[in-house]
């Protein structure tokens, strides 16, 4: 793992830990309700765009993007203008986001959500299902392909969707057969440069029963265009839209290019 991963996964450890002492799963297992959530792998295969727009308020490589950002005012609008998926970034120290943010953009939206964070344990997962997130992600370079098996797992168990984060070739053995969507992060989470190029060399590794996303450094609708070509279904974008202080017109603005 790299310097920057490293740093975020300690920091989890400790986070996760706190959490724990302060709420139990059994006590979450009591507060889950039965409900339907609507699929975030159906939502992607179906989709005419594939755009999984990213409620994000900051980001380690270029700090704050939107710092006042509110779920109220972005996710009603993603969801009206277009978006397949809405990603809600939910680590407060790295990226400005929490818990509440899921659980709120859940009560406005009907929108397939996913959980991105860094999961490392298998109490993220409750979290995630009391939120009512669609799916949750798993980053392999964060993870051993045995706690990738087991994490999966249990999400599957939780009736949550996986979406399984490679970067490189050396990843793919992280694929398993309760995953449901594969991203390629074309961002390294070691040094945070980004290069689409990654997608492309990645797309015909993959294995042909998983829906495929691209995640990170897609600002033109030209790149999605060519990743779909590639075999992409899921494009996963954040700070293309977080950036402009109107996500949800820079949405609607960046899917009519794509007519």
């Amino acid at each position: 793992m790299s310097n920057i991963l490293d740093k975020i996964i300690a920091n989890k450890k400790i986070e996760v830990a706190r959490q724990k002492s302060l709420v139990s799963i059994s006590e979450m297992e009591k507060k889950i309700t039965d409900i339907r959530i609507n699929s975030f792998k159906a939502a992607l295969a179906d989709s005419p765009t594939g755009i999984i727009a990213e409620f994000k308020r900051r980001s380690p490589s270029r700090d704050w993007i939107f710092k006042d950002a509110e779920i109220s005012d972005v996710i009603p609008l993603y969801s009206k203008n277009g978006a397949s998926a809405i990603s809600v970034l939910t680590d407060m120290d790295f990226f400005g986001g929490n818990l509440t943010d899921l659980a709120q953009a859940r009560e406005l939206t009907q929108t397939p959500l996913l959980r991105k964070d860094f999961m490392i344990d298998e109490y993220q997962l409750y979290q995630a299902r009391l939120a009512e997130a669609s799916a949750i992600l798993l980053i392999a370079s964060a993870l051993t392909v045995q706690e990738t098996k087991q994490l999966a797992a249990k999400a599957k168990e939780l009736g949550l969707d996986v979406l399984l984060e490679i970067h490189s070739e050396q990843e793919l053995g992280h694929i398993n057969n309760k995953v449901d969507v594969v991203g390629v992060n074309n961002r390294n989470l070691g040094t945070f440069a980004t290069d689409v190029q990654i997608s492309f060399d990645l797309a015909d590794k993959i294995p042909g029963e998983f829906v495929k996303i691209s995640e990170s450094g897609i600002s033109q609708p030209q790149t999605v265009i060519e990743l779909r070509q590639a075999g992409y279904k899921g494009f996963l974008m954040g700070e293309n839209f977080m950036k402009t202080g109107n996500p949800g017109k820079a949405l609607e603005d960046f899917i009519k290019q794509l007519a």
